[in-house]
């Protein structure tokens, strides 16, 4: 038995889009307004489409995420800068979205669903403005920092969405969905880079009509939370965790910080690494080790989705110790073989990784919860993704270089998912901290 059978899917709150169910047909002077509601309702999308669109929203905005990392080479030649620059870009947008986690993690359960995801869109399409018009690196500062405020704002909405409509559906849906994301982004853009014109701001005004296209199927989605007071508290910073989900979230912090150190390293410095050992120039190479990276993941998630949630965490832990050591071997003998195929081992260890920590934790949240506990642990996925690459990024430029940066860096996730295995070793042999859908000793 998987986790999916343990967590029934919640029953959306009740809305001014949504009638009492034992209602009755409408009569009198009342009819023609009840006839108007029934004509309200209609044009709402169904919850199968509302869960499409929520998942294609994540889609886009880490596509957009991504979308830059074939292009720094370009940036690069153009405007002169070192690597360091390249991964502090990178980092300052991994910040904002902590920032925008932090404030307006928990914005959507006061103001409701759909006003984030429809700020959080505005705002993403102007960072594709600010994208395609920048001259300079000041102003792929700003459009990373705009874009990551919505990210930040928008994570906790889509996946406390898509878990109020369809709870097990909506929690393999949040794990999958990332991976898709920076994988397309990351390949497309390499293409576009490749093969188009004008890259620099095709990639941005094509992502740019994707989101005024989302706008218009969030407006039609109904609104799954009933607005409460405390929307300007709840923009406090404010780390808590319900006591329900503590023990669990020490198991899963480590493993998903490590999955996202990762996705930090091929983010920022894989397309150097994947042009060195190739010898290619090729823009489209550069970003296939991301594309590699993230897609093994997302299909990793969809694999394991019926597997227990103790063995998807072992599954990730494993393979991502081995494919970073493959990888780390292959770059020592510059096998850009070796790299790429280290690099899908370690997908795998990045997608069930990422799944593993989703389904120890969100399971186990309240529904009024979701939305805050979610970003916490988009929170610990972006301090991994962030820091750590930045620091990467100082040491190319200071210290030993690129292929012994990223041997370090290799290293230290290493280190990081063997204190995961460790976290859940311990886990197993406490009863209080046993995972989701599992007994102590074994799974269910």
């Amino acid at each position: 038995m998987t986790n999916h059978s343990v967590v029934p899917a919640s029953t959306p709150a009740r809305t001014p889009d949504a009638a009492p169910a034992d209602a009755g047909p409408p009569s009198g002077s009342d009819s023609a307004a009840g006839s108007t509601a029934i004509s309200a309702r209609g044009r709402r999308l169904p919850p199968n489409v509302a869960l499409y669109v929520l998942a294609s929203i994540t889609v886009s905005f880490l596509a957009a995420s991504s979308a830059p990392t074939p292009l720094y080479a370009v940036y690069q030649a153009e405007w002169g800068f070192d690597p360091i620059t390249t991964t502090v870009v990178f980092g300052v947008y991994a910040v904002a979205v902590l920032l925008g986690l932090l404030t307006m993690g928990k914005l959507s359960d006061h103001v409701g669903r759909r006003p984030v995801l429809l700020a959080a869109l505005a705002a993403q399409g102007a960072s594709m403005v600010v994208f395609a018009t920048s001259e300079g690196v000041s102003g792929l500062m700003v459009a990373r920092i705009v874009q990551g405020l919505s990210t930040g704002a928008a994570l906790g909405a889509i996946g406390a969405g898509m878990m109020d409509i369809d709870r097990p559906r909506g929690t393999i849906t949040n794990a999958v969905v990332p991976g898709i994301g920076t994988a397309t982004g990351a390949l497309v853009s390499g293409l576009v880079v490749q093969f188009l014109p004008a890259p620099t701001h095709l990639v941005y005004l094509g992502l740019l009509a994707v989101f005024a296209l989302q706008a218009v199927g969030v407006a039609l989605m109904a609104e799954t939370v009933t607005r409460k007071p405390g929307a300007l508290a709840s923009l406090a910073p404010e780390i808590k965790l319900p006591r329900a989900v503590r023990r669990p979230m020490l198991v899963a912090a480590p493993v998903l910080f490590a999955v996202w150190a990762l996705a930090g390293l091929y983010g920022s410095l894989g397309p150097s690494l994947a042009r060195q050992l190739t010898g290619s120039r090729s823009e489209v190479l550069g970003g296939l080790s991301l594309f590699v990276l993230a897609g093994v993941a997302a299909v990793s998630v969809l694999v394991l989705r019926k597997a227990a949630t103790r063995t998807v965490m072992l599954t990730g832990i494993l393979a991502l110790i081995a494919g970073v050591a493959l990888t780390l071997v292959s770059i020592r003998g510059s096998s850009p073989t070796g790299f790429f195929g280290g690099t899908a081992i370690a997908g795998v260890g990045f997608g069930s990784g990422f799944q593993g920590g989703i389904r120890t934790v969100m399971p186990l949240a309240r529904p009024h919860e979701s939305s805050g506990v979610l970003s916490l642990l988009f929170v610990v996925s972006y301090l991994g993704m962030g820091v750590p690459a930045v620091i990467a990024g100082f040491l190319v430029v200071h210290a030993g270089g690129l292929t012994a940066t990223a041997q370090e860096y290799g290293i230290a996730v290493i280190v990081l998912a063997a204190f995961a295995l460790l976290g859940l070793a311990r886990g197993g042999r406490d009863k209080t901290a046993v995972l989701p859908g599992e007994r102590a000793g074994g799974n269910a």
